[in-house]
């Protein structure tokens, strides 16, 4: 289980931060879009805050797996 818990540490890690800048990228879109489509703008900010969502469960994922023991 160590091996899965280890494994999950690191894809969490990787999926926040893969999110995060997923979140920043839907933002500047909606910015860009916002004097050609309120719409397309809108729809692209409620998925940044989705995605921001998402993160945020991910990092509780991460807070509730077990710590990792020290190996010697």
């Amino acid at each position: 289980m160590d091996d899965v818990q280890e494994k999950l540490r690191i894809l969490l890690d990787y999926w926040i931060d893969h999110n995060s800048e997923h979140e920043k990228e839907f933002r500047d879109w909606a910015d860009k879009a916002a004097s050609s489509s309120t719409e397309v703008a809108q729809q692209l900010r409620e998925a940044a805050a989705k995605m921001a969502a998402a993160s945020s469960e991910l990092m509780k994922a991460k807070q509730a797996l077990p710590k990792s023991k020290e190996r010697h």
